[in-house]
């Protein structure tokens, strides 16, 4: 992975570092939270069109919505009597996308690491699964 804000794939995951990945992961640990964010990788949009496309009612997206604006994923801009909310920036998309990536990895079952190629043909060597 390249270099992106100072942070490389040798970048040192400090106590701090940790607490603060973990808050975001654990925002993202509900499904509704993540079908908000890809309809917003989609682009900005109000709080009823999130509703229509995440199936949701509105003070549920609302209350979803809260959550990811405290965990700086998502922002909302007034509008008039509405507010649109986008994503925070494009670290979320490529996070989500990430995510999508890894998730069709462990369908198809395909390691990609050296590491889990090691592991996966010793697995299939002793039969273990």
């Amino acid at each position: 992975m390249g270099q992106v804000h100072g942070v490389t794939s040798d970048t040192r995951v400090t106590s701090e570092a940790a607490t603060q990945v973990a808050r975001v992961m654990a925002g993202l640990g509900t499904a509704s939270r993540v079908q908000i964010l890809g309809r917003l990788r989609e682009g900005a949009c109000s709080v009823g069109a999130l509703c229509s496309a995440v199936g949701m009612a509105q003070p549920a997206v609302s209350h979803q919505l809260r959550i990811l604006r405290d965990l700086n994923l998502v922002v909302g801009v007034r509008t008039g009597r509405q507010t649109i909310y986008g994503l925070y920036d494009t670290h979320v998309a490529v996070l989500l996308d990430e995510a999508l990536r890894h998730i069709d990895h462990l369908r198809a079952g395909v390691p990609e690491t050296p590491i889990a190629v090691a592991m996966s043909e010793n697995r299939t060597m002793t039969g273990a699964k």
